[in-house]
């Protein structure tokens, strides 16, 4: 079993009619002036953005709304400059991963002295020193950011998305209740179980490793996943909401990663798919996982026949039983109705595998996966047999 370290300080507050909680858990950070960041209307569609407001009567409330599927930076940066005239000393992240995301980087580039874009960069010596505390209340399952310290901005001028993250960027507490589900698009909900799916798998689809607990966690997640997946059709259904939304939180709070090794390069060829297309971030691994595994297939061969047998329950020789895991479970993302060529959402491919090879390049990822064994070469043609 690989060393680990692991802690998670966010309060995961799980189920219906919680909301009352709110003002007892802002009381307790000292909370006076807090920025509310949403994103579209749906929120106030279906109320909760009134029943969120009705609990925040007390407190000094600056509303800022508009923060993109994708989040932009240009847009989160406008909302940096708005905190910073108003003494904000909490945030409140209402909405999904996006927003989640979006108010990680607003927390930390408040106090910031330089421009916030060079810490994205990863620019020697630039890092964020603090953070603004800040607290989510979830309404889409799909990328566990309300239980983690991760995030994913984009900036579309540049055609760029980049990853942040670190200590400073645990959410103080995560409201999860279930029921906002059924008012979520079906193409959403089915984003989300193909989210939490590919987390799941990314940390899991390497080779055996000798963490028995964490590989039978992921595979009961996916396990679970597969059983639930008609939430899609039936959202209105708590039993099968709230175990999406569990295992969409559980997927990446830090717990599987526990002693293993993992992948992650199927996320990384998706940002760009996402940057360069506009795809949802679900499409996107939905569209280059299979074309990955296939590419490393002896490599992962164990753990994809490991996989077949245990959460598919697929019989047969080793080979057969891994070529036919990566089969089913592309059928399975297509059962959601989540198509899985890129060609299927644009017809502007042509030469694409070049231009992330080279952002690929200039990054300095030039040895990628579980063992350090995917390349360039190998990018560009898992993109040209994603097409």
């Amino acid at each position: 079993m690989e060393n680990f370290e692991v802690v998670n300080p966010t309060r995961i507050v799980f189920g219906k009619e919680q909301l009352n909680r709110l003002p007892e858990l802002l009381n307790v950070e000292k909370a006076k002036n807090i920025l509310l960041v949403y994103g579209g209307g749906s929120v106030k569609r279906f109320g909760l953005f009134d029943k969120v407001l009705s609990q925040l009567s007390s407190f000094n409330v600056i509303e800022f709304g508009g923060v993109e599927a994708n989040p932009e930076y240009t847009t989160l940066m406008k909302a940096v400059r708005l905190a910073q005239e108003n003494n904000i000393d909490f945030i409140i992240a209402l909405g999904g991963g996006s927003i989640i995301d979006g108010v990680k980087l607003i927390s930390g580039a408040i106090n910031y002295k330089g421009e916030p874009w060079d810490v994205l960069e990863r620019k020697e010596g630039y890092v964020f020193q603090s953070s603004i505390p800040f607290g989510t209340i979830l309404t889409l399952p799909a990328t566990g950011s309300e239980a983690n310290s991760g995030a994913v901005i984009s900036r579309s001028e540049l055609k760029l998305k980049m990853t942040m993250g670190g200590p400073l960027f645990f959410p103080v507490f995560s409201f999860c209740d279930p029921t906002v589900v059924v008012t979520l698009p079906k193409r959403q909900i089915a984003n989300g179980v193909i989210d939490a799916f590919m987390h799941t798998l990314e940390q899991y689809l390497t080779y055996p490793m000798e963490n028995l607990l964490q590989e039978r966690e992921a595979e009961g997640i996916l396990s679970t996943l597969i059983e639930i997946a008609n939430v899609v059709d039936h959202p209105e259904d708590y039993k099968l909401a709230s175990n999406l939304m569990h295992c969409a939180t559980h997927a990446l709070n830090g717990n599987l990663r526990c002693g293993v090794i993992s992948d992650w390069t199927t996320h990384m060829i998706g940002h760009e798919l996402t940057a360069l297309f506009g795809v949802d971030h679900a499409q996107s691994l939905a569209i280059i996982a299979p074309r990955l595994w296939e590419r490393k297939f002896s490599e992962k061969q164990d753990k994809l026949t490991q996989y077949g047998r245990r959460v598919w329950h697929l019989e047969g020789d080793n080979v057969t039983v891994a070529k036919m895991a990566i089969a089913k479970t592309e059928e399975f993302f297509q059962s959601l109705g989540v198509k899985t060529k890129l060609s299927d959402y644009t017809a502007d491919y042509q030469g694409c595998e070049k231009i992330i090879s080279a952002i690929f390049k200039e990054r300095g990822w030039t040895a990628m996966g579980e063992r350090k064994s995917i390349d360039l070469d190998d990018v560009e043609q898992i993109i040209l047999s994603s097409i």
